[in-house]
């Protein structure tokens, strides 16, 4: 596997979670019909991407544990952060079956899709936080190269 492809990757399901979140509270919240419609449309959209691009964030990370030698430390937080993934990327995976086979895509979510969207948002961002500790303070897959100048 190229070097490199899980971080690259792992930013596209959590920002579109959140931006799907944000447009189907919108959805949900604006009185303007036609306005509701697009925003409607839009987080489904984005939904069904973030769900997508967890499989590959998933699958990328996966590979790139292959090769990992790290301290005990470092190899139960990466295990915490395997975990929330692994539970994130299922949730919005399902959410997004939720709402692309539950309704029209135009159509106003459901307070109860609205809330687990927001949840699944949230624990998004708490499983970007663990892969955040997993580098700044384990130093997991940060290549340390020297370089000497005379």
């Amino acid at each position: 596997m190229i070097p490199g492809w899980h971080p690259l990757l792992v930013h596209f399901p959590v920002a579109l979670t959140i931006s799907a979140a944000l447009a189907l509270v919108a959805a949900r919240a604006v009185r303007d019909d036609d306005l509701a419609r697009s925003l409607a449309i839009t987080g489904t959209w984005n939904l069904i991407a973030a769900a997508v691009a967890a499989l590959f964030a998933i699958g990328t990370g996966i590979a790139a544990l292959a090769d990992l030698q790290v301290g005990a430390a470092a190899h139960a937080a990466i295990f915490v952060h395997v975990k929330w993934a692994m539970l994130t990327s299922t949730v919005t995976m399902l959410l997004a079956v939720w709402r692309a086979a539950g309704q029209a895509h135009d159509a106003r979510p459901s307070r109860g899709l609205v809330i687990a969207v927001v949840l699944a948002s949230v624990a998004m961002a708490i499983t970007a936080y663990r892969g955040d500790l997993n580098v700044y303070r384990y130093g997991v897959a940060v290549a340390r190269s020297v370089q000497t100048s005379r």
